[in-house]
C-alpha cells in the first residue's frame, strides 16, 4: 500500500523563499527587512518571514501605471 504524501504549506519562510515569492533577490529581502519595510521573525540565528506579512507588502505597494 502507497503512503500518501502531504505538501505542507509553511507558515514561515526562509529569506530566499520569500524573495522567489515576491520575485526580487534575497539581498533585496534582506534590505527590506532591515529597513523595518518586511517586518521577519528571528528564530535562534534563522530568519524567516511570515506568508501573511509577504501578502501585507505586496497589498500595499503603490500600482505603476
Amino acid at each position: 500500500m502507497e503512503e500518501k504524501q502531504r505538501a505542507v504549506e509553511r507558515v514561515l519562510l526562509r529569506v530566499p523563499e520569500a524573495a522567489e515569492a515576491l520575485g526580487v533577490s534575497a539581498s533585496q529581502v534582506r534590505n527590506l527587512i532591515w529597513a523595518g519595510e518586511l517586518p521577519a521573525v528571528r528564530i535562534g540565528r534563522a530568519v524567516r518571514v511570515a506568508r501573511a506579512e509577504l501578502a501585507k507588502y505586496a497589498e500595499a505597494l503603490p500600482s505603476v501605471r
